[in-house]
């Protein structure tokens, strides 16, 4: 199965003969993914997510994807608490997608939807919704879920297709964020890129013009502005006071290029 897990770890094909007996409890926390520290995001999104968060890119070559920073070190996410509750503004949908997920053979371009029998609302002993009914058809809710997964698997489809526009034009670079521990040791977080500004600046009027009408423009400009939520998170990362949110982060105090 090609799929992208982070914390999905036992994900098998939904059915009605192995799930015809199985209901989802949903507790509304997040403990699941208190240890990753980055997720993808689709292009949709990157609006509500920059309220708070940080937009990057992530990957190489044809595998290049928009991603939310939510921690700096392994195992760390700054927007989860020690009760598993969402602190942040915005839930990417990568995470509100879970349990459930949409998975694909090698052999064939068809997905089917997947869920993680190891999440603890999994049951059979009828809390929450059922996946199927006595007849064993899809109830509404599994209908719902299906929508949800398709929507999110066509934007998925739309990003690459932006990615892959702004890596022919070339306008990513290499970016890296430092910050300090509470005990003194620097830290640092890099492996992922932002658009550089000046070759932005330096298309040319028709390819502006292109990027404008389709909006991959607008959706540069989110990015950029986005990029000054890293201050907050590196402040929150390091146990000191967040910045005051009424004063403008200049976007060099908190990413620079590689090796800069």
């Amino acid at each position: 199965m090609q799929t992208q897990l982070l914390f999905y770890r036992n994900a098998v094909p939904v059915s009605a003969s192995k799930h015809k007996d199985t209901s989802l409890r949903s507790d509304g926390t997040f403990s699941y993914a208190a240890e990753v520290n980055s997720v993808p995001l689709v292009a949709a999104e990157f609006r509500a997510a920059a309220s708070d968060s940080c937009i990057v890119f992530a990957g190489e070559g044809d595998e290049v994807i928009p991603v939310v920073i939510l921690g700096f070190r392994d195992k760390e996410n700054l927007y989860v608490d020690d009760e598993g509750r969402w602190t942040g503004r915005y839930v990417p949908a990568f995470m509100r997608r879970y349990p459930f997920v949409f998975g694909q053979t090698e052999d064939t371009e068809n997905f089917t939807l997947y869920v993680d029998e190891e999440f603890d609302g999994l049951n059979t002993n009828g809390e929450g919704e059922r996946l199927f009914d006595s007849r064993g058809e899809r109830t509404a809710y599994l209908n719902q879920v299906l929508d949800f997964m398709r929507e999110y698997q066509a934007q998925f489809v739309r990003t690459r297709a932006f990615c892959k526009a702004i890596r022919e034009l070339d306008l990513l670079e290499p970016m890296q964020a430092q910050y300090t521990m509470p005990d003194g040791s620097p830290g640092r977080l890099s492996g992922f890129s932002a658009i550089n500004r000046d070759k932005l600046k330096a298309l040319t009027g028709e390819t502006l013009e292109r990027m404008l009408r389709n909006d991959e423009l607008e959706l540069l400009f989110i990015h950029l502005q986005s990029l000054n939520n890293l201050q907050p998170l590196l402040a929150k990362a390091a146990g000191g006071p967040a910045p005051d949110p009424e004063a403008e982060t200049p976007v060099e105090d908190a990413a620079s290029e590689e090796g800069a």
